[in-house]
């Protein structure tokens, strides 16, 4: 359990110095002029995002069960303790965003620069805000209108970021699984997706720092238990013989 906590510590810290930084550096959102970059930042929220989402899971799971190539009984109840994490964590999300109701940086600018009640305009539906904002921003020409679109599908509160949670789960997943086998590119590639998921949220206006600090903390609770009930359950996350020598090798060629 202490060498699982100590990865999953190790990734959480590598995923909080972004928003840390940004949070400490009194960054403020505000809208500016599509771009190339913006774009792929929404490219990176969108394979979160519903229902693209489900198949990042499946890619990622498969993957995961690949590396460490358990026999048919681990391999279900190691699916179902990574997935089991990743739900457990929107289930979550959901619930405290309903406590807390933090309106989202774009809302706060439609109020300021739009004139809406920030307050009336979350006590409607999510229909209503869909059609709300849709019509508010419906002759705007500065803004994408696909980042309008976004804004009309996504006007949840903000705390704390569900994306964020998602995205950081399956990091810290894949650090604490997979990093006993030396699985360096897959922990880098997913840390490095999971930034740039996390900084998208930041740059369309969806969510605050905090929200990306927050959500961070869970994921990484939630994960150090999925991945020592795996590590109990499913079999030893250390590295068996026959994989030694392409462990090695791989190591060699990096």
């Amino acid at each position: 359990m202490l060498k699982i906590a100590q990865r999953t510590t190790l990734g959480m810290l590598l995923l909080l110095v972004m928003p840390v930084a940004v949070w400490l550096s009194g960054w403020q959102w505000q809208p500016g002029e599509s771009s190339a970059f913006l774009r792929v930042l929404f490219w990176m929220t969108e394979t979160v995002t519903s229902p693209w989402g489900i198949l990042t899971s499946i890619i990622l799971s498969t993957w995961v069960l690949w590396c460490l190539r358990f026999r048919l009984k681990p391999a279900i109840l190691l699916i179902i303790f990574m997935n089991g994490a990743i739900l457990v964590g929107q289930y979550t999300k959901s619930f405290i965003k309903e406590q807390v109701q933090e309106p989202r940086p774009y809302v706060v600018w439609l109020e300021k620069s739009h004139g809406i009640d920030e307050a009336a305009f979350y006590q409607q539906n999510r229909q209503g805000r869909s059609q709300l904002v849709s019509t508010l921003l419906a002759n705007d020409t500065q803004l994408p209108q696909w980042l309008k679109n976004h804004w009309a599908f996504e006007t949840g509160f903000a705390f704390p970021s569900g994306h964020t949670m998602f995205a950081a789960s399956w990091a810290l997943l894949v650090i604490g699984l997979l990093w006993p086998r030396r699985h360096i590119v897959t922990v880098v590639v997913l840390f490095a997706w999971a930034t740039m998921v996390m900084g998208s949220r930041l740059l369309l206006g969806m969510h605050w720092p905090r929200d990306l600090v927050v959500a961070t903390l869970i994921s990484w609770l939630l994960v150090t238990v999925a991945t020592w009930l795996a590590q109990r359950f499913c079999g030893p996350l250390t590295v068996p013989r026959e994989e030694q020598q392409e462990i090695a090798q791989r190591d060699d060629a990096l």
